[in-house]
């Protein structure tokens, strides 16, 4: 189960960067968690650092299509793996059938513009029309961009502590959708046909009198053997 929570949350992360190259953010948030975890211990704290290095030298200087390969390779591996993970389906970024849900609302990738807007060039490069449209998300403009420094604010919170109480959700629902601290509210409000049922059970068990057809048993019995004769024997 650990492994498949480990698979599934790795997937959740490359599948849901907004560029290819956030997934060297990814691990630099896991670096960063690891650091935090090792900060009383300055010798596997450097270790951590050159880890740190290696990976801002070999991989800072990847073209956007070598990320692209990498990710897609990724994905390809884990495309047929749809397990279901509690805290996934709780925050509503995973259906019932274990796939993903994708965000249609949000920052849009570092780099690009706010969808909205279509424009027409000429052959010489001049921009000759332009077409607004109307789209079903609601996208924003990020702020700045995440560091790939040694040291810095990764922007992206994709690779960071699942369970911690204050981590925001980056998946966005469709806009009929109310926010997702309102949907957590109402699923921790308590359902009425539980308790019903609950108490249903007590019933059955013993706990209430209930009325039974004339001539039936009262109470309520365990079979452990296939016949009367063999329960009575033992």
């Amino acid at each position: 189960q650990l492994y498949d929570l480990m698979t599934m949350a790795f997937k959740y992360q490359v599948l849901l960067c907004p560029r290819p190259r956030d997934i060297l953010l990814v691990t630099f948030n896991h670096l960063d968690a690891i650091k935090d975890f090792i900060s009383d211990s300055p010798g596997i704290l450097n270790q951590v650092d050159e880890t740190f290095r290696r990976l801002i030298e070999t991989y800072n200087c990847l073209s956007d299509g070598e990320f692209q390969l990498i990710r897609q390779t990724l994905l390809i591996f884990f495309q047929d793996m749809h397990i279901r993970v509690s805290i996934f389906l709780k925050d509503k970024v995973q259906n019932s059938n274990g796939r993903f849900v994708l965000p249609i609302s949000g920052p849009v990738p570092w780099g690009t513009e706010v969808p909205g807007l279509i424009r027409v060039f000429n052959h010489k490069g001049v921009e000759v029309k332009r077409a607004e449209f109307t789209t079903a998300g609601n996208y924003v403009t990020p702020q700045r961009e995440g560091s790939f420094e040694l040291y810095g604010d990764r922007v992206l919170k994709l690779g960071t502590n699942m369970y911690s109480v204050t981590r925001p959700v980056e998946t966005h629902m469709s806009g009929s959708s109310k926010n997702l601290a309102s949907q957590a509210k109402e699923n921790i409000a308590p359902n009425p046909l539980a308790k019903e049922e609950l108490n249903f059970l007590a019933r059955l068990l013993g706990g209430l009198d209930i009325q039974k057809p004339a001539g039936g048993e009262t109470g309520f019995r365990l079979n452990l053997f296939t016949t009367d004769e063999e329960e009575e024997y033992a």
